[in-house]
């Protein structure tokens, strides 16, 4: 009787175990806001709201030329790295791993309907990716600023 309990919490935890697996591979962590301009577009507001903040623009990647160059036809697709230390920093303190995903990107690119995306990281899927602890300010400052930026540049 006693081997039969055990083998029922066993079970269960190992169903508890394998449902929270598919739950986060199907929780992809990506906040997806539609523009109603153009990538090129887009990208542009996007880059001048960030100078307008202070942020620093590391790179601007435009994988559709970079594929076009050695004869790939790519949607329109632009990835802007960017970020401000003073954020960034302090979550690194919190977990050093964290540096993985920082900075930021922001993904904008033109799906197969013609529609126009901005697309980054959700900060929570980073906490929890990363397993944060006592960051809880700074990745819902990260979070709200993520937010605004991405809804002035696409509308």
């Amino acid at each position: 009787m006693r081997n039969i309990r055990m083998l029922k919490k066993a079970a269960i935890c190992t169903s508890l175990f394998m449902f929270s697996l598919f739950a986060n591979a199907a929780s992809d962590g990506v906040v997806s806001v539609a523009s109603q301009h153009d990538v090129e577009q887009t990208a542009e507001r996007m880059l001048n709201i960030l100078e307008q903040k202070g942020m620093t623009v590391f790179n601007q990647v435009k994988h559709s030329e970079g594929a076009a160059k050695v004869g790939i036809e790519l949607a329109d697709t632009q990835l802007i790295i960017f970020g401000n230390p003073k954020v960034g920093s302090p979550l690194m303190k919190c977990q050093q791993l964290v540096a993985l995903d920082l900075p930021q990107k922001a993904l904008i690119w033109q799906d197969e309907q013609g529609k126009v995306w901005i697309s980054y990281n959700d900060p929570q899927y980073l906490a929890k990716r990363h397993q944060v602890a006592g960051c809880d300010p700074v990745f819902a400052k990260i979070a709200g600023a993520l937010a605004g930026i991405s809804k002035a540049a696409a509308n």
